[in-house]
């Protein structure tokens, strides 16, 4: 008897190979559904074809109990295992039926029961083979594998939560923005004066959430000249000036701020004006930038020209021990290193150092007037942890808009304190004087802000 196993992806498929190979009297041993289809157990014996005996053939035509692969794929191969079961099923129980026309329903029994017991045989001798024992295993270590690479049900169920997750956040997303299109239109409508006073201060440098407020101030019924000039003084208003703080204090001071901000020249610039009043001999200057390239020279040589003393700390200790010796001093100025506002050490130097001190560091934030936005909220919010007394804009004379530095100070109630607008030791630095800046920021807009065929924008700033 030949023995062989098929595979398929459906029934019809499956069956049709074991026709191919085994012919139509093929017996189907067994069937089941695996990974990806089907599976059949087929087997033939080609050099048995056993005839009945002549007196029963003559008698009757016994039915088969096992029916061949022809007479169960016929013209109509089931699609399903389900279906190949129903029928086998009543096929068996038609072959099982007495038949009124049989002479002999005895000799018919008998002969069923004689191809049981053959196929039983056949089926123990199968299932006892090497070849069977070792197919089970490699089926049992293939279902195996199969199962560890797919993910459980619980993997996969998260996954696709987070899926919708995403899908309905972004959903969210284009609603919130379509509603506030909607929004903006209706705004506009309703008021067209308003919403060009409000595109005219997004265009000079002020964040969406200021620049709403100061239009929520704003008269119904005031135009465009007049509303301008209202949002200006608003601008003035809200800007806090902290005065001359540190040329009026003594103590221990220290700038902070990114890299490239100007620190040492502000610095700088600071100890020249402190000893044009009170003389070079009670103002010293100590660096702690360790990291940048000639830190220490740069501030010396404007220490010669000072004329004040100029010293460099390593670590906390060498600071204590300075800043000990200098308490004589009326004022002491420290510079700091500058980092990316992304550098964790742009915080950690300084806070390191002034733990064990036995004075009290005031500490100003000096940022570029013509940083983005973004760059200077990001940077202010770096220093969020650090006890910040007020702030110093630098680098006025590089501004091509001024409206975001300004926007920053109120937004995060800065204390504004110096501005400087050059390179030149003592002259350029200045109180910051909040009518002022906000003039100089009202030409940057007018100058770069707008673009030169809008006559109604030149018309309105020209007017200022």
């Amino acid at each position: 008897m030949k023995i062989r196993r098929f595979f398929g992806k459906d029934m019809r498929e499956a069956l049709k190979q074991v026709k191919d190979e085994l012919g139509g009297d093929a017996v189907i041993m067994s069937n089941k559904k695996v990974s990806g289809g089907v599976e059949l157990v087929a087997a033939v014996d080609p050099g048995a074809n056993p005839e009945p005996p002549v007196s029963l053939a003559k008698a009757s035509k016994p039915s088969k109990t096992t029916p061949t692969l022809s007479e169960v794929i016929g013209d109509d191969i089931p699609d399903s295992l389900q279906a190949l079961l129903e029928k086998q099923s009543a096929s068996s129980q038609l072959s099982s039926a007495p038949n009124p026309y049989s002479m002999n329903t005895q000799s018919n029994a008998a002969i069923q029961q004689a191809k049981a017991r053959e196929q039983m045989r056949a089926d123990d001798e199968i299932v006892r083979s090497p070849a069977f024992a070792q197919d089970n295993e490699d089926e049992k270590l293939s279902n195996s594998q199969a199962a560890s690479l797919t993910p459980p049900p619980s993997v996969l169920e998260q996954d696709q939560m987070d899926t919708i997750k995403a899908e309905l956040e972004s959903i969210k997303n284009v609603l919130k923005f379509q509603v506030s299109e909607l929004a903006d239109e209706r705004k506009k409508r309703n008021n067209p004066t308003h919403h060009y006073l409000h595109e005219q201060l997004i265009s000079m440098g002020l964040g969406q959430k200021l620049a709403r407020q100061f239009i929520d101030f704003l008269p119904h019924n005031v135009d465009e000249k007049q509303g301008w000039k209202y949002l200006l003084n608003l601008l003035s208003n809200r800007l806090h000036v902290g005065g001359n703080d540190i040329l009026e204090q003594s103590g221990v001071v220290a700038l902070v701020g990114p890299t490239g901000t100007g620190k040492t020249t502000t610095l700088a610039k600071l100890a020249a004006k402190y000893a044009q009043k009170y003389g070079a001999d009670q103002v010293a200057m100590i660096t702690i930038d360790t990291y940048r390239i000639a830190a220490y020279e740069q501030l010396a040589t404007y220490g010669r020209i000072i004329g004040c003393s100029v010293k460099k700390a390593q670590n906390a200790e060498e600071l204590n021990q300075l800043l000990y010796q200098m308490r004589n001093k009326k004022l002491v100025l420290i510079d700091t290193a500058g980092f990316s506002q992304r550098d964790a050490r742009l915080i950690e130097q300084l806070n390191e150092y002034e733990t064990g001190l036995s004075v009290n560091i005031r500490k100003y934030l000096v940022l570029p007037a013509g940083a983005q936005y973004q760059v200077l909220t990001q940077t202010v919010k770096a220093y969020h942890s650090t006890d910040i007394q007020g702030c110093i804009f630098t680098k006025l004379d590089e501004c091509y808009s001024l409206g975001e530095a300004l926007s920053v100070a109120i937004e995060n109630d800065l204390s504004l304190n110096y501005v400087t607008d050059g390179q030149r030791v003592p002259e350029d630095i200045k109180l910051a004087d909040s009518a002022n800046l906000t003039l100089v920021a009202a030409k940057l807009h007018k100058k770069y802000g707008v673009h030169a065929d809008d006559e109604a924008a030149f018309a309105l700033a020209g007017g200022l």
